[in-house]
């Protein structure tokens, strides 16, 4: 079982930017899909982004594509999420999550491994 924290959240001001990371323990995430999803009071679980295996294919929710980034380290058994021109909108608690896919799934179903989440808030 790998366990997984995430870091970085925060408060920032609409337009900003947040760099989110994801550690993993207890074994690699060489071999897992990565993946960022958010879940805001209210609202149901959204796809973020996700980050194949090896890191050469990624894939983004409509609603981020352009302003965010998705990378993974797998030496560093980490993963991050670069967040660019923040909207209010993107308040929410962002979590990593593994995937025993190969593709770079948006469908939270196929990922079994939850991170606890970290809080962004987005002032406007």
């Amino acid at each position: 079982q790998v366990r997984l924290v995430e870091s970085g959240g925060g408060l920032v001001q609409a337009g900003g930017s947040l760099r989110l990371s994801c550690a993993a323990s207890g074994r690699p995430i060489s071999s897992s899909t990565m993946g960022w999803f958010r879940q805001a009071p209210a609202n149901e679980r959204e796809f973020v982004a996700a980050i194949s295996r090896g890191g050469l294919t990624t894939s983004y929710g409509e609603s981020v594509r352009g302003r965010f980034t998705i990378s993974r380290d797998n030496a560093k058994n980490m993963v991050y999420l670069q967040m660019n021109s923040l909207k209010p909108e993107g308040k929410a608690v962002y979590s990593c999550a593994t995937s025993w896919l190969s593709a770079a799934s948006p469908d939270p179903l196929q990922y079994n491994n939850w991170g606890q989440g970290a809080k962004v808030t987005v002032a406007s």
